[in-house]
């Protein structure tokens, strides 16, 4: 088993080279107002040096179907179809919005494990709870928004008023961000990007505590690849927003809505690794810098087995 970890280890490193060239191509649609545009040109790019790896890939859960955008689809195969067999979670381009019109928080992101580690479903809206190592066993989806503010400042020990909660700012979390903000604590609105907030939680200078709401499925099983390299804990279940989404997810077998997962549900196994590259600077990695002669871009490699954390700042000479 210590030889495959190795093995899912160095192509971890391989895969950085995808989110780069994701990264890189969406970012010329940088404040373009084309989000459609900006989400194909990543998925093309990273579709073809997907398929420049030697190495199997299947994936799993893609991000854009629910949206009816660009993405790489549930059971495309990739790579030249050699070696061992991963599953592939990936979103090409998390937070399409803010690169079209030139806000923060957007990454290339893709999780990866071996046969059988990813939780496979459709495209749909899951409610989450996100929290770092220390607060991974307080939070409870059934306990209300206050209750769980309160646990993770006692986990932290902090005050209440010293803990920030990130959720995303749409209509649907109005009523959710009323009542946190009775609680006192501080509530940090956030256009899109809900897995940097969510690993934001993990980060050694923690610029939020814990992230609630309802967000996207593909990007809950990436997270909780991240989460598993990392140690927080992400907690979920189903929230289709309407009767296609709950047609959508009984076609792949999925009818009980009140299923509990957490991130040993969506990730499991040893072998996990997770791999994000920035196009607009975030609380988890700064943008593509476009020079005249260079293009420089970050990125974030994370492995459970060996739990590593790396972060690779590289100069692509153009």
């Amino acid at each position: 088993m210590a030889g495959n970890g190795s093995v899912f280890g160095n192509l971890a490193l391989e895969f950085v080279r995808v989110t780069e060239v994701g990264a890189i191509a969406a970012a010329k649609w940088i404040g373009r107002g084309d989000s459609k545009a900006a989400d194909q040109a990543a998925v093309d790019a990273m579709r073809e040096y997907f398929n420049t790896i030697d190495f199997r890939g299947v994936v799993v859960i893609g991000e854009g179907a629910k949206d009816e955008a660009a993405e790489l689809y549930i059971g495309e195969k990739l790579g030249k179809g050699t070696g061992p067999l991963f599953e592939i979670a990936v979103d090409p381009l998390e937070c399409t919005n803010s690169v079209a019109y030139g806000r923060s928080n957007a990454i290339s992101v893709i999780a990866t494990g071996p046969e059988g580690s990813l939780y496979r479903a459709a495209d749909s809206y899951m409610e989450k709870i996100a929290v770092g190592p220390e607060a991974a066993s307080v939070v409870d989806l059934d306990s209300t928004p206050t209750e769980n503010v309160r646990k993770v400042a006692g986990a932290l020990g902090k005050e209440v008023s010293e803990v920030t909660i990130a959720i995303l700012e749409r209509p649907r979390h109005d009523e959710l961000i009323a009542e946190v903000r009775t609680t006192g604590a501080r509530v940090q609105l956030f256009s899109d990007g809900d897995i940097t907030m969510a690993l934001a939680t993990c980060l050694p200078a923690n610029p939020v505590d814990m992230l609630i709401g309802i967000g996207g499925s593909a990007e809950a099983v990436i997270t909780a690849a991240a989460m598993r390299c990392l140690g927080g804990e992400i907690i979920c279940r189903w929230k289709p927003k309407d009767e296609k989404h709950i047609a959508r997810l009984k076609e792949v077998g999925v009818t009980d809505f009140s299923t509990v997962f957490k991130s040993h549900d969506l990730a499991r196994g040893k072998d996990l690794s997770f791999t994000a590259t920035g196009v607009m600077s975030g609380p988890l990695v700064k943008g593509v810098t476009v020079g005249a002669e260079q293009i420089l871009t970050h990125s974030v490699v994370m492995t459970s087995n060996p739990r590593t954390l790396r972060f690779i700042k590289t100069r692509h000479i153009t």
